[in-house]
């Protein structure tokens, strides 16, 4: 077996152990939160294809679930949008981390573009703790493999989960409406890493009843301005009283 062959050999190896991690306990709760996502569109009276071209497309749940709820608050297209950009600018820093993980110098920038689209907080997590046993040349396949896998299962399981939805019992549907803002909520606060991001998602807790009653069309977007700058205000304020 020559080299070049051994290597390709070497990357599908990977490529199927990326396409294996989605029997783990991880992706068994993304897809518990993409039924929940699918029940909550469903309710809120969007069409199957809008829903699995949502899902596919922005692919990161916590921006869906925030489109959502600016459509359903009735916000404009241009709220709409900057709540949607503001919840996944978060992600920019995501993928200038794991890219340079997988980038050697003759990884190709179009697939690196095409694997940022899998950049989310179940794949980053699990990427990263991963690619310590992975050789660099095969962390594309395998990151390929697993991003790629979960898109598919995923969209298939909103798909197939829109279309039961109302046979389920009422019970059912609620409780798995309620899957996603509970896993957007326990993901974002088991990644945090800063206590001030903490206090940011305790203050947005305050206030989104308080925005929602004042400004209903732009509640999400101004919870999440008022609750940053007030959480980097007291990191600010605590950083400067050890100094």
């Amino acid at each position: 077996m020559t080299e070049d062959m051994h290597d390709r050999a070497e990357a599908w190896r990977w490529f199927w152990r990326g396409v294996a991690q989605v029997a783990t306990i991880p992706s068994l709760i993304l897809m518990f939160a993409f039924v929940g996502f699918a029940g909550l569109c469903r309710d809120a009276g969007f069409t199957l294809a809008e829903t699995v071209f949502m899902a596919g497309t922005i692919w990161a749940l916590p921006a869906n679930v925030v489109l959502v709820g600016a459509v359903l608050s009735k916000a404009s297209i241009v709220t709409a949008a900057l709540s949607v950009a503001l919840s996944s600018i978060r992600l920019l820093p995501m993928a200038v981390a794991i890219l340079p993980e997988m980038r050697t110098p003759k990884t190709r920038k179009l697939t690196l573009y095409l694997l940022s689209h899998f950049v989310a907080i179940t794949a980053w997590v699990m990427a990263l703790e991963r690619f310590r046993v992975i050789p660099k040349t095969c962390r594309t396949a395998f990151f390929g493999g697993m991003g790629g896998t979960f898109l598919v299962v995923n969209l298939v399981l909103v798909a197939v989960t829109f279309e039961i939805a109302d046979r389920l019992p009422p019970l059912l549907a609620a409780a798995l409406i309620f899957i996603t803002p509970l896993y957007f909520l326990f993901s974002l606060w088991g990644s945090a890493r800063e206590r001030e991001s903490h206090f940011a998602m305790g203050i947005g807790l305050a206030l989104t009843p308080v925005f929602h009653w004042l400004a209903p069309e732009m509640d999400i977007l101004l919870t999440g301005i008022t609750g940053g700058i007030l959480a980097y205000g007291a990191g600010w304020l605590a950083r400067r009283g050890r100094t």
